[in-house]
């Protein structure tokens, strides 16, 4: 996975996608946290905002693994405004992700109750007295041995998408957790593939989780629709690329 000490801190306007008076959407790089944990030690989303706009107030939360679309209100009224809407589920939330094997039908519905591991902190269970978790799939474009599926979740659980690909035998690649952890490497396509003599180790084309969170819509304060996407990676992008090539579209 991407580690903090690899994220350009310095880059992070490049990230920001919109800002308005009242919010701003981020679209986050994999291996940033949205807040601080709870040691505090590491620069997050939020540290980083406060020092541009003085007074940032979370509203929801994306994995650290996770790259894409967050947004943070710039006031408490927003604040208020934008998480109602996220509680109350009026907001669409649009995922993209890449998962080992592909499902049988091109599009389903998971809903698998989610809990919290009694044993291992940060980790999720599917469990009968876990809170409610529904999740929608439809297949996006389908490959040898993997599948890039779009995701809509309409609960918002820690790890939903990724508890609910592997529930659904389906894991997403690159997940730690929930898989096998196995980086994307062009050697599993390429039954030819030799490293030039000048490098000890093949680097991956995906190393991190991969789901990406794609698009997000809601109403500002004024009652406006409001749509906001992110592109998927470059990583992602040219897994993709490598994925199409070797299946000879």
């Amino acid at each position: 996975m991407e580690k903090e000490s690899n994220i350009n801190w310095n880059r992070a306007r490049d990230w920001v996608v919109t800002e308005q008076a009242h919010w701003v959407a981020i679209d986050k790089p994999s291996g940033v946290l949205s807040v601080p944990d709870r040691f505090g030690k590491e620069e997050s989303l939020k540290t980083w905002l406060i020092k541009q706009y003085g007074s940032i107030f979370p509203v929801h939360r994306i994995d650290r693994d996770t790259s894409g679309l967050i947004i943070f209100a710039r006031t408490p009224e927003a604040q208020q405004d934008l998480s109602a809407q996220f509680e109350q589920r009026t907001t669409e939330k649009f995922y993209l992700g890449f998962v080992v094997g592909c499902p049988a039908q091109a599009s389903g519905s998971i809903e698998a109750p989610i809990a919290e591991h009694p044993a291992k902190n940060g980790t999720m269970i599917i469990h009968r007295n876990g809170k409610q978790a529904h999740t929608e799939y439809s297949l996006v474009d389908r490959f040898p041995g993997y599948a890039l599926l779009q995701f809509k979740i309409l609960t918002g659980r820690t790890h939903q998408i990724r508890i609910h690909a592997r529930e659904m035998g389906h894991p997403i690649v690159c997940d730690p957790i929930y898989g096998d952890g196995q980086p994307f490497l062009l050697s599993s396509l390429k039954k030819k593939f030799h490293l030039s003599k000048y490098v000890e180790s093949e680097r991956p084309l995906l190393g991190r989780l991969g789901l990406h969170a794609h698009q997000l819509s809601f109403r500002d304060l004024d009652g406006n629709s409001i749509q906001l996407e992110a592109p998927l990676h470059k990583d992602m992008r040219a897994m993709i690329q490598q994925l199409r090539k070797h299946r000879g579209s």
